[in-house]
């Protein structure tokens, strides 16, 4: 709403305060009111026009310089002033963890993941773009230096009960396998052996197939347990390290579209939204959980404990939001400022909010309006 010269005008208004009466406007009250009909006047309605008119265009011209007095009057302010721990926890609780990813946030998701994978650009860019040789080192020593932690690993991979059951029965049943194979091909012969199994098993008054597992299992524990202890003496901390170098150096010159090879992209069969849903479903899963809960608590109270006193600016500062980054927000944000302040309900409650300051008795009692 552009102020013009006639609404500045308007401002010039006469807001007199009733004048004593003397004892000449009181032998003369005509001539006394001819005199105050050649002041010019203002309605009341004109009056707040014209206020509502100068404040909105006071407001959008000290907009820039109001919005970073108050950024640096509230950086002031320590933290504990105005948020408690109750306060944040109530935020990611009732806020965050109360309420599921929306189905519009999860398919964004799934989109710009799909569009960051599958970007022409991780066609030119190798993996070690992505992860730096030095890093690899690193952690290679470190996997390497946790000897205690790698034993227990290959003794769960290779000592244990479950992989050499699993190792007996696959050779149980690729040999027995093989024998009937063999046996139904060999003819005559072969039906003399399956008779002669016949005739053992009675004699014996064991079968043989739980014999032949039982020897497969005495005999593969034993090799389980050499070859735990060769793989132990083996896969010493240099060598683990060295075995992690190497594997880094064979795909590091590879590109990142590399990983879509092991995704799939189709209509029905999409992996990223696979993976995205297993996510979601987990998060839905753990965001009501008194676990989670318990630990979102916690977090909280260390934050705030270590922060509390700290001026607004200070933790700002540490998410690097600092005057400059104010300014160029404030700028951002002027174009938005300005069309609230012309629009039609500002200027509504502004004028809502004079109209009620000039009814009060003690204002009213005070001025002289013109009621035409």
């Amino acid at each position: 709403m552009p102020t013009t010269t006639t609404q500045y005008n308007k401002l010039s208004i006469i807001m007199t305060s009733k004048p004593m009466q003397t004892s000449k406007d009181i032998q003369n009250p005509n001539q006394n009111l001819a005199q105050k009909s050649d002041t010019p006047m203002l309605t009341l309605n004109s009056l707040i026009e014209a206020q509502v008119a100068f404040m909105q265009q006071w407001l959008r011209s000290q907009a820039g310089p109001l919005s970073m007095q108050a950024w640096q009057w509230f950086s002031e302010q320590p933290l504990s002033k105005y948020i408690s721990s109750d306060d944040l926890q109530h935020l990611i609780n009732d806020w965050f963890l109360k309420q599921p990813l929306s189905e519009v946030i999860r398919r964004d998701i799934r989109d710009i993941l799909h569009t960051i994978i599958y970007h022409p650009v991780n066609d030119n860019v190798p993996l070690s773009e992505l992860v730096d040789d030095t890093q690899v080192e690193i952690l290679a020593s470190y996997v390497g230096s946790h000897e205690e932690q790698r034993h227990i690993l290959v003794h769960t991979l290779v000592g244990n009960e479950t992989f050499a059951d699993l190792l007996t029965q696959t050779l149980y049943h690729a040999i027995n396998d093989f024998m009937e194979t063999t046996l139904d091909k060999a003819g005559a012969a072969g039906k003399l052996m399956k008779f002669g199994r016949s005739s053992f098993e009675k004699a014996t008054n064991r079968n043989l197939d739980e014999k032949l597992q039982t020897y497969l299992h005495r005999n593969i524990k034993d090799l389980a347990h050499k070859a735990e202890a060769n793989a132990q003496a083996h896969l010493s901390n240099e060598e683990v390290a060295r075995l992690l170098v190497t594997g880094w150096g064979r795909i590091k010159e590879k590109p990142i579209s590399e990983i879509q090879t092991y995704l799939r992209d189709e209509p029905n069969d999409s992996s990223i939204e696979h993976i995205e849903n297993s996510i979601q479903q987990s998060y839905n899963r753990l965001r009501l959980s008194p676990y989670l809960h318990s630990l979102v608590a916690a977090g909280v109270d260390t934050w705030y404990t270590n922060h509390q006193d700290d001026s607004i600016a200070n933790i700002a500062a540490s998410l690097n939001i600092d005057e400059q980054a104010m300014t160029q927000l404030s700028t951002a944000l002027l174009p938005v400022v300005t069309d609230a302040l012309e629009s039609s309900w500002v200027t509504a409650h502004i004028t809502e909010m004079l109209q009620t300051f000039y009814a009060q008795p003690s204002i009213k009692a005070g001025l002289v309006f013109s009621t035409d």
